[in-house]
């Protein structure tokens, strides 16, 4: 399987149930941000962002402008996070924080979206 659409499908799927998870159960949002408190959570959280961006890009790191860049996109930013919550994690925190808190209803609507649009591009489920 190519690998742009596997991570296609990974990044759409994860996206969704994302999405959905948070939908469902608003509270889960706080507890994440109250378990970032924890430095133990926080590395290791930050590790696994690290070696997943990391491995998306190594994987995808295509800079095409259509459907791909979105996922070397994802890749990058999540290397980008996870390498902030490791190295400057209060100041990341509080960011996240605050980007979670002015743009949340936004941020959770352009992940559906992604995912949505992700997972169409996978599955060809609507031809256009």
């Amino acid at each position: 399987m190519d690998n742009s659409i596997f991570l296609a499908k990974f990044w759409g799927w994860y996206l969704i149930i994302f999405f959905l998870i948070l939908s469902l159960n608003p509270k889960r949002i706080k507890q994440i941000f109250e378990d970032l408190k924890d430095e133990k959570f926080l590395i290791v959280t930050s590790l696994i962002t690290v070696i997943i961006g990391l491995l998306n890009i190594l994987f995808h790191n295509i800079w095409e402008p259509n459907w791909k860049l979105l996922i070397t996109l994802i890749g990058w930013i999540s290397l980008i996070i996870g390498l902030g919550l490791f190295i400057l994690p209060n100041r990341v925190v509080k960011w996240l924080q605050f980007i979670n808190i002015k743009f949340i209803q936004v941020i959770y609507m352009l992940l559906f979206f992604i995912g949505l649009f992700l997972l169409n591009i996978a599955h060809n489920i609507i031809i256009y």
